[in-house]
C-alpha cells in the first residue's frame, strides 16, 4: 500500500517534535506533524521552561537581603515590576516556538496547525475533514490538569494559566500538595505574595523521601507560606473584589486568585473516533507495551498520553526509542529505574533512585545523612540549611538513592544520578576525592551511617 507518509505525528510538544525531527533526517522519510495550539507543548509554553524562569526571578528578593550580609549596599527593594517580567516571559516562550517550528521546517516535517483524530490503523483526519494516510501514526499529545468536580471550580487558575497573570497576585491559595503546587508556592512567595497552601494530604510531595519532603515544608514555611494539610476546597464564590472559597472545615476566606494544582492527566479526549480501535485506560492514558506500541501495531504513543513517567526528558528519550524501533529496525525500549528529578521549590530538591520507606521494604539499609548551614547562607546569618542524605544496600554496598535538599540540589543529582544508574556502591563515594568548599562535597565525606533499616 502507498500511504502518504512514513509518520504522522499527533502533537507538537518535545517528545513529538523530536520524532519527527529525527524520523525525517532518516533517508528522506515523509513526515507530518498535526498540532492544534502552539508548538513546544507543556515544557515550552506552559512548564519546565517558563516555570524556571519564574523560579529565577522569585529568588532576587532573598538574595537583595542576603547581600547586605556581604557588604553591598543595596538601594531599597520596590519589588518585582511584574508589567516588565511578565511581558518578557511571554516574548520569551514565543522565541522558543519560533524555534521549534524552524526546527520542523528545516528537517523537511510538514506540520498542520489544526487538531488531528486517528481514524483506522493507517488513517488521520484533520479538524478541516482532510484525511491523510501514514504508515505509522505516532501519538504525543501530553497531559493536562486535572480539576476536581466542585461548585465554582471554573473560577481557579491551573498551571496552563498561571504564567499569563495580567497582574500579580497579593494573596493566592494554591490548591494541591505535588511538586507543581509546592514550586509555585516558593515562586509567588518570592515575588512577594501571600501564599496559602491547602494540602489534602498528611504531607506534601508524596511519593517522594519523607525526611527529605519534611524538611522542604518546614523551609517553605520558614520562607513565608502558610502550608495547612488536611484541608480541601469544597466551593468556591466569584465576589466583586475576590473569590470566596470554603473548605472542609467550613471556614470561609477571600483570595486575589485561586490556583489548583491537583494533578494532570492525559490528554486523549478526541484523539481518535469511534471505530479505531484504540485501548485506552482508567485515567484517559492510550495503554502501550514497553516499545510503545499501542493495540494497533502501527500506533504508537509517548509522554504524557501514557501516563507513565511525566517528564519532558522521558518524552523525549521514548521519542528516540520510539524512531529506532520503528525505522531502524533496532527494537528500543527504555529503563524507568534510576529517573533524577528536581523539584524547584525554595530550598530546592533533588533526588535520584528510593526512597528510605521503599528500600527499607526491599531489604536492610544503611542510612547516611548530613544537615548542615551552607557556607553562604552562614555568613549571611540566614538560617536555611542544606541536607544529603545516601540509601545504601546493606549487602551489596551499592548506593540505591541519593536525595539533596539545598541551593543547586538539582544540578548536583544530575551528577549523582551518573553514579547511582551505574551502580556505585558506598565505597566509590568515600574513594571520590571532594571539591571544597562546596556543598555538593558532603555527598562524599560521610562516613558512617546515621541509622540502619
Amino acid at each position: 500500500m502507498k500511504f502518504d507518509y512514513d509518520l504522522f505525528v499527533i502533537g507538537g510538544g518535545s517528545g513529538g517534535v523530536r520524532a519527527a525531527r529525527v524520523t525525517a533526517a532518516l533517508n528522506n522519510k515523509r513526515v507530518a506533524l498535526a498540532e492544534m495550539d502552539r508548538y513546544g507543548g507543556t515544557c515550552v509554553i506552559r512548564g519546565c521552561v517558563p516555570k524556571k524562569l519564574m523560579v529565577f526571578a522569585s529568588e532576587f528578593s532573598s538574595i537583595f537581603t542576603e547581600s547586605r550580609s556581604y557588604g553591598w549596599d543595596v538601594q531599597k527593594d520596590n519589588g518585582l515590576n511584574w508589567n516588565f517580567f511578565s511581558e518578557k516571559l511571554s516574548a520569551e516562550v514565543s522565541r522558543l516556538e519560533h524555534i521549534y517550528r524552524n526546527l520542523l521546517k528545516n528537517s523537511g516535517v510538514q506540520t498542520f496547525d489544526q487538531h488531528a483524530k486517528v481514524i483506522n490503523e493507517h488513517t488521520v483526519e484533520l479538524a478541516t475533514g482532510e484525511q491523510f494516510t501514514s504508515e505509522y501514526i505516532l501519538l504525543a499529545t501530553g497531559g493536562k490538569p486535572d480539576l476536581p468536580n466542585i461548585p465554582g471550580i471554573d473560577h481557579v487558575l491551573t498551571s496552563d494559566q498561571i504564567f499569563s497573570l495580567s497582574t500579580l497576585p497579593q494573596k493566592l491559595l494554591i490548591v494541591g500538595g505535588g511538586y507543581i503546587a509546592c514550586e509555585f508556592a516558593s515562586i509567588f512567595t518570592g515575588f512577594g505574595s501571600k501564599v496559602t497552601q491547602f494540602c489534602r494530604g498528611e504531607t506534601i510531595l508524596r511519593g517522594f523521601d519523607r525526611e527529605a519532603t519534611s524538611l522542604v515544608a518546614n523551609q517553605m514555611k520558614s520562607n513565608g507560606v502558610d502550608l495547612q494539610y488536611g484541608v480541601n476546597v469544597i466551593e468556591i464564590n466569584n465576589t466583586e473584589n475576590s473569590f470566596r472559597i470554603t473548605d472542609n472545615y467550613g471556614r470561609v476566606q477571600d483570595f486575589d486568585r485561586i490556583l489548583f494544582a491537583t494533578g494532570r492527566v492525559p490528554n486523549s479526549y478526541g484523539l481518535q473516533n469511534g471505530s479505531a480501535g484504540l485501548s485506552v485506560g482508567d485515567k484517559g492514558e492510550i495503554i502501550v507495551n514497553k516499545y510503545s506500541q499501542s493495540s494497533i501495531d502501527s500506533i504508537y504513543a509517548i509522554g504524557d498520553l501514557t501516563n507513565r513517567k511525566q517528564l519532558t526528558p522521558i518524552a523525549i528519550k521514548e521519542a528516540m526509542a520510539f524512531v529506532q524501533t520503528a525505522f531502524v529496525n533496532n527494537p528500543t525500549c527504555l529503563d524507568y529505574s534510576s529517573i533524577p528529578t528536581a523539584i524547584f521549590t525554595k530550598p530546592e530538591m533533588g533526588t535520584v533512585g528510593l526512597s528510605e520507606e521503599v528500600a527499607a521494604e526491599r531489604g536492610p539499609v544503611d542510612i547516611f545523612t548530613t544537615y548542615f548551614k551552607p557556607m553562604r547562607s552562614s555568613f549571611a546569618d540566614n538560617e536555611e540549611k542544606s541536607f544529603i542524605k545516601l540509601i545504601v544496600c546493606k549487602n551489596s554496598d551499592r548506593v540505591l538513592g541519593v536525595h539533596i535538599v539545598a541551593p543547586g540540589a538539582g544540578e548536583m543529582v544530575q551528577m549523582a544520578a551518573i553514579a547511582v544508574k551505574m551502580g556505585a556502591t558506598k565505597k566509590d563515594f568515600d574513594n571520590t576525592v571532594a571539591v571544597h568548599p562546596t556543598i555538593s562535597e558532603e555527598i562524599v565525606t560521610m562516613q558512617k551511617p546515621v541509622r540502619s533499616s
